[in-house]
């Protein structure tokens, strides 16, 4: 099977079994190298991003533990997934990462690092920040709810109702070489918060009351007026 026709027959599967949101699509740019840094749920969650209305040439960082499942193993080789050892400095993900990038495709990563099992954000971890300030090129947060209900509902044969809500793009500011470890924690902070601030409270987990949040939730507000 090629990519296109996963694409089609995914998209036909969701649409039987879910009901899909888009939110905030004119913030995806539609051409060019672009991180989009989504929050984790649900396996769910790879199928419902390629599908995306907006970018068809969108890969992502995906575990090398999907490889042991043969229907996510075979759905991410099919789709072009980067596989990813997580259990080390994985610089040969990391080479294909910047590449892709340099080819001017979108690269999906999960900040956090693995699928939270409690419907909350974890705490991220530093190397999409590493990716996107070596690579240079914007950050989309996007922000996915009612994945980690989608498997019960659909058990339960109720279509679940899937949102993925995309914010505006930004860049991070070049790594402070002299205070490397600092600087990165400030990246992924900033990083966490941008997908934070588009979910509903209840998701946002380890970074439910840091004070960037809360400065993002009044630009947004602002914004709103």
């Amino acid at each position: 099977m090629k990519r296109e026709a996963l694409k089609a027959l995914t998209q036909f599967i969701l649409n039987v079994i879910t009901q899909k949101e888009f939110r905030g699509l004119e913030n995806i740019p539609k051409t060019g190298g672009v991180i989009i840094t989504t929050n984790h749920m649900s396996r769910m969650d790879i199928p419902f991003l390629f599908v995306n209305p907006v970018r068809d040439d969108i890969t992502a960082l995906v575990t090398d533990k999907y490889k042991k499942n043969s229907f996510f193993g075979l759905f991410t080789t099919i789709a072009g997934g980067i596989w990813l050892d997580r259990t080390k400095a994985d610089f040969t993900a990391l080479k294909e990462a910047l590449a892709v990038l340099k080819a001017g495709r979108a690269l999906g990563i999960s900040p956090e690092g693995t699928r939270s099992n409690i419907g909350q954000l974890l705490e991220g971890k530093p190397g999409t920040a590493l990716i996107a300030t070596k690579a240079g090129v914007p950050i989309v947060p996007v922000a996915l709810s009612g994945t980690e209900e989608a498997f019960k509902n659909i058990g339960h044969f109720k279509r679940a109702k899937l949102v993925m809500r995309f914010g505006p793009a930004y860049t991070l500011p070049p790594i402070d070489r002299e205070n490397r470890e600092e600087s990165q924690a400030r990246a992924t902070e900033e990083i966490m918060c941008r997908i934070a601030v588009l979910l509903p409270e209840k998701y946002h987990g380890f970074y439910k009351d840091h004070p960037r949040l809360k400065e993002l939730q009044k630009e947004q507000g602002e914004a709103s007026d």
